[in-house]
């Protein structure tokens, strides 16, 4: 024979929900606890990281066939290491441009960075000049 029971907490209706955990036997004599309810909770907002600030760049070095390199200094004024793009236009005696370089370059933080940009071969010989943009792109 199976009886079905239903037991109410005190001061509750069918459907209601005390907040209180009932124990319930059944018939077979195995006791069943309500699943209890998920707890909704609150985490504190986290406010994203800053964006990074853009960084500057000084042309220290033209490249020439001596050496192809032209030497760039980047300062990264963030306090934390940044990911900095630095602009190079190689331009001949004339004005007209021959080759542009972009480059991303770590730089740590509150640091200042020699980069050496390289020039293709086949324009070191036409480069009058070296053109640095002075702002660097903050990239991350």
């Amino acid at each position: 024979m199976t009886v079905t029971a239903v037991v109410l907490a005190a001061g509750c209706s069918p459907g209601s929900d005390s907040g209180a955990p009932v124990t319930v036997v059944g018939g077979n004599g195995v006791s069943a606890q309500p699943t209890p309810t998920a707890t909704p909770t609150v985490s504190a907002a986290t406010s994203p990281a800053p964006s990074p600030k853009d960084g500057t760049a000084v042309l220290v070095r033209c490249a020439d066939m001596e050496d192809p390199y032209a030497t760039v200094e980047i300062r990264n004024p963030n306090a934390h290491e940044a990911v900095l793009e630095v602009k190079i236009h190689f331009v001949d005696a004339y004005g007209s441009p021959l080759l542009d370089t972009s480059d991303q370059v770590v730089v740590a933080a509150k640091d200042e960075l020699a980069y050496r940009v390289p020039a293709k071969f086949q324009y070191t010989d036409r480069i009058a000049h070296c053109e640095v943009e002075p702002v660097v792109r903050a990239v991350r």
